[in-house]
């Protein structure tokens, strides 16, 4: 069974990464190539609505994206 974390109404978790991914200089595209080379499945209109706060995000995608992004729970998620 896959497990999702669901997004507070305000989408605080995609704002999150998006804003952290751009403090690094990643872009979207990349990050995806970055996650898929980790063996987690993700596509670009998935991370678009992940950051967008309209689809949930995987647990084993967000353990990927704190890694690729060098960053605590604490910052993806508050």
């Amino acid at each position: 069974m896959i497990q999702k974390i669901k997004q507070p109404k305000n989408g605080s978790i995609g704002e999150n990464i998006r804003k952290l991914r751009l403090q690094q200089g990643i872009g979207q595209t990349e990050l995806v190539r970055q996650l898929d080379l980790q063996g987690v499945s993700i596509t670009r209109e998935c991370l678009v609505k992940i950051e967008r706060g309209v689809q949930h995000i995987r647990v084993d995608q967000l353990k990927a994206i704190k890694e690729q992004l060098h960053t605590t729970y604490d910052e993806l998620l508050n």
